[in-house]
C-alpha cells in the first residue's frame, strides 16, 4: 500500500483536528443509543409471516386497540416478510419479580424459625411474624396473577413456597396471553419466537457487562504499561483504544444501533483489535531505530491493511445482515464497522501524533 508519508507535513499535529473533531461528534450522539431488551428488560417477538403486512401504522393501531402497546419492525427476507414487535417491562413482572427476590430473602430465617418454634416455646411469636409477613407476599403474588388464595392453616413454609412459586409461573402465563392473543386475532403467522427479559436478568446483565468492561480495561491497561515500562507511550496506546469505543458507540447513537449482548460483545472486540494496532504502531516508535516520522509511515501501511480487510469481513456480514435481517449479525458488524473505521482516525491521528511528540522531543 504506497500513498505519500502523512506525517512529513511541517506540523503533524494537524493531523489530530479530524479525529479529534469526530470525537466530539461521537459524544453527542453517546446519550441517544436504545438499551436492547436484554438491558432494558421486555419482550422481543419475532414472527415469521404466513401473510404479508402492507401498513405496519394500521396494524399498530389495531394491536393498540387489543391492548397490546409495541414498536413493531417488518423485514423483507428472502423466506418473506419478518416482523418484530418490541414490548416493554410490564408492572406486573416488575412486582412479581421484586416479590419473589423479597421471598426468597426471607425464606432461609423462616425455615430456620419454623424449626426452632417446634423445639422452643419462646421461639413460636417470632416464627408467626415472619410467617404472617412470608405469607402475605404469598397474598399478594396471588392477587398479581388473578388468583383468589386460599389460607390454609398450619401450613409450612415450603408450602407457601410452593404456592408463591406456582402465582409467580401464572403472573407470566397470564402476561404471555394477554401477548398471544392480539397477535393471533390480527397477523397470520408460520413461525413465532418471544424472549422476554425479566427486570432481574436484566439488571443481571448490566452488572455483568460492567464487570467484565471494568476486568477488561484493568488487564489490558497493565499489560500495556508492562509491555512498554514508560508513560506517556503507555497512555497513547489506551487513548486510541478509549477513543475506538467512543467514536462506536457515537456510531450506535447516531444509526440507532441498539446496545445489547451482541453489539457490546463487538465492542470489546474493538478494543482488541485497538490495542493490536497501537501496540504494532508503539513498538515501532519505541523500540526500532530509524527516523520516527518514517517509523510511523511504516507502521501506518501496515495497520491500515489489517484494518481494510478486517473492514472487508464486516463488511460481508453487514451485507449478510441487510439481506437476511439477523439482528445479532446486523449488530455486530455494524459496531465493528463504527468501531474499524474509528480506529483508522485514532490510531493514526491521534495515538501516532502523541507518540511523534514524544520521540521527538526525547531526540
Amino acid at each position: 500500500m504506497n500513498f505519500p508519508n502523512i506525517y512529513n507535513i511541517k506540523d503533524y499535529r494537524l493531523l489530530a483536528v479530524v479525529p479529534l473533531a469526530l470525537l466530539a461528534i461521537a459524544v453527542m450522539f453517546i446519550p441517544n443509543i436504545k438499551l436492547g431488551v436484554e438491558f432494558s428488560g421486555g419482550t422481543l417477538i419475532s414472527l415469521d409471516l404466513e401473510e404479508k403486512i402492507a401498513d405496519v401504522s394500521q396494524l399498530k393501531t389495531a394491536l393498540e386497540a387489543d391492548g397490546l402497546k409495541a414498536d413493531l419492525k417488518l423485514y423483507d427476507t428472502t423466506a418473506g416478510q419478518r416482523l418484530e414487535i418490541e414490548l416493554p417491562q410490564s408492572n406486573d413482572l416488575i412486582a412479581a419479580e421484586k416479590l419473589r427476590a423479597e421471598f426468597d430473602s426471607l425464606l432461609p430465617r423462616v425455615s430456620t424459625l419454623e424449626v426452632e418454634a417446634q423445639q422452643n416455646e419462646s421461639k413460636k411469636s417470632e416464627y408467626k411474624a415472619e410467617y404472617e409477613k412470608a405469607e402475605s407476599m404469598v397474598k399478594e403474588m396471588y392477587a398479581i396473577a388473578g388468583l383468589k388464595y386460599e389460607k390454609q392453616e398450619n401450613a409450612s413454609v415450603n408450602q407457601l413456597d410452593k404456592n408463591i412459586r406456582s402465582a409467580y409461573k401464572e403472573v407470566y402465563a397470564k402476561y404471555e396471553k394477554s401477548i398471544i392473543t392480539p397477535i393471533d386475532k390480527n397477523i397470520k403467522y408460520k413461525n413465532i419466537s418471544i424472549k422476554t427479559v425479566s427486570p432481574l436478568l436484566s439488571a443481571s446483565f448490566i452488572e455483568t457487562a460492567l464487570k467484565v468492561a471494568l476486568v477488561s480495561a484493568i488487564l489490558s491497561s497493565l499489560f500495556v504499561f508492562l509491555s512498554f515500562r514508560t508513560f506517556i507511550p503507555s497512555i497513547a496506546v489506551i487513548t486510541g483504544a478509549f477513543c475506538d469505543i467512543i467514536i462506536a458507540l457515537g456510531a450506535m447513537g447516531f444509526f440507532g444501533i441498539p446496545l445489547t449482548l451482541a453489539s457490546f460483545a463487538a465492542l470489546l472486540m474493538i478494543v482488541g483489535f485497538s490495542l493490536d494496532t497501537d501496540i504494532l504502531l508503539t513498538s515501532r516508535m519505541i523500540k526500532q531505530k530509524g527516523d520516527p516520522r518514517e517509523k510511523a509511515y511504516d507502521s501506518m501501511k501496515t495497520g491500515l491493511t489489517m484494518s481494510i480487510m478486517a473492514i472487508i469481513s464486516f463488511g460481508t456480514l453487514f451485507a449478510l445482515a441487510s439481506i437476511t435481517h439477523i439482528s445479532t449479525y446486523y449488530e455486530i458488524s455494524s459496531v465493528a464497522l463504527a468501531g474499524l473505521v474509528g480506529d483508522m482516525f485514532a490510531t493514526w491521528g491521534i495515538n501516532a501524533v502523541i507518540l511523534l511528540w514524544y520521540v521527538e522531543g526525547k531526540r
